[in-house]
């Protein structure tokens, strides 16, 4: 999608030491910023004028829980509503009916009424973790998508090309490997730009997934008369593997929701290599902070102190400064083969029962297959003692089953 760098004339405003400093935090861990001139110029409007410039970020609410990997751009957000700016968390009902084609290369089911309704009751709750509620509007497009009705859909569809529209890159791939691309999907991006119209949106957030969607703002606020939005991509957070970006169906993903001690030792699990990217995205330390802590690395500090410091802010973030520190001691204890203080009960029956039957029921393992490689691989224990008998009967009474590092379980097995 070509970008057109016209923009309605802006009288000039000094660029000042606070305006250098907002850029500055705009630009912190992000991919692009367009057109960063005419941020620029947003930001010493502002400031000259006492105006606060409105930021918006759009989440469709296709599942209930957020992770980390989602809180990067709501980190950005923060910075900015720290920088004095208006920001608005818009839940995306109506969209998230369409179902959005970014990076799909098949149509993206979409979701019911009643899913997404269901999903959006968590979901800023969840949000409110990283942004300040007192200073979030908080909006959701079926607001203005709806009255829209058939002739203004028709209407807005007349502003934009299908010749523009597929040479959007997913379109693209789907179209020259002749998979179907249904006529509807080609209006998510034309009701997210909308969005921006109907929100005088100023600046717009979103992974680097989502840039054509952003850039569809700017071309509809100009075809609505109105100065352009400017648009911020966040690089797509990898998640635990360090190899693919965070998601639930990778299993590489920290929920925000998880408990902290599992939080806590899911981001100690990450290379040293991941912590410095994570440290720039989902820290709120300073760069200047983190440049100094990373040359005490290089000069030989252990790189576990400053993943220990990464995990510790971010379990706070999420719970409390107390939860931080507990999940530490934790995480220690297990580390010297001791047991985690909070342990899920399990009861089961049937003793005397094979080991590989009690992990399963335990919900330690997902299957038999699983039970036997992990005895194999020596990753099991009863109390503390590391099982290699896969035909071991475990008799009646109370134990601790350990699967791996971090999967424990208090097993009372009966007759």
């Amino acid at each position: 999608m070509s970008e057109s760098r016209t923009s309605p004339a802006t009288p000039a405003h000094p660029v000042t030491d606070r305006v250098r400093e907002a850029l500055a935090q705009s630009l912190r861990g992000a991919d692009e910023l367009l057109p960063e001139a005419d941020w620029v110029k947003k930001l010493a409007k502002s400031e000259a004028t006492g105006v606060p410039l409105r930021i918006k970020l759009g989440l469709d609410p296709t599942a209930p829980d957020i992770h980390i990997g989602h809180t990067v751009v709501l980190n950005k957000m923060r910075q900015l509503q720290d920088l004095g700016h208006q920001v608005i968390f818009l839940i995306g009902d109506f969209t998230s009916m369409i179902g959005d084609p970014s990076g799909r290369n098949s149509t993206r089911p979409p979701l019911t009424k009643e899913q997404i309704l269901a999903n959006a009751e968590t979901y800023y709750k969840q949000a409110s973790l990283v942004l300040d509620p007192a200073r979030t509007e908080i909006r959701y497009n079926s607001e203005w998508s709806d009255p829209l009705g058939a002739a203004g859909m028709i209407q807005l569809a007349s502003k934009y090309t299908v010749a523009r529209m597929m040479e959007r890159d997913d379109f693209t791939k789907r179209f020259a490997a002749q998979t179907p691309i249904s006529v509807h999907e080609f209006l998510y991006p034309l009701m997210q730009g909308y969005d921006s119209v109907a929100l005088k949106s100023d600046l717009e957030l979103g992974g680097t997934d989502q840039k054509f969607n952003l850039l569809m703002g700017r071309h509809l606020q100009q075809e609505y008369g109105q100065e352009p939005q400017c648009i911020l991509t966040m690089p797509l957070l990898e998640g635990l593997d360090g190899v693919d970006k965070m998601s639930k169906s990778k299993n590489n993903y920290i929920g925000i929701t998880e408990p902290a001690n599992t939080m806590f030792a899911k981001v100690l699990s990450i290379s040293d290599e991941l912590m410095w990217k994570w440290f720039t995205l989902l820290s709120f330390r300073s760069l200047a902070e983190i440049a100094a802590l990373k040359a005490e690395v290089v000069g030989g500090r252990n790189p576990k102190d400053a993943k220990v410091l990464l995990a510790k802010e971010i379990t706070a973030r999420f719970h409390s400064a107390a939860a931080a520190e507990s999940a530490e001691a934790d995480f220690n204890n297990r580390a010297k083969g001791g047991i985690p203080d909070e342990v899920p009960e399990v009861s089961l029956g049937g003793a005397p029962l094979m080991i590989g039957k009690v992990l399963l029921g335990a919900g330690l393992v997902a299957s038999g297959g699983e039970a036997t490689r992990m005895i194999e691989q020596g990753g099991v224990k009863i109390d503390g003692v590391t099982i290699s008998d896969k035909a071991l009967k475990l008799e009646a009474g109370t134990f601790v089953a350990q699967v791996g590092k971090r999967k424990f379980a208090r097993v009372t097995l009966g007759a």
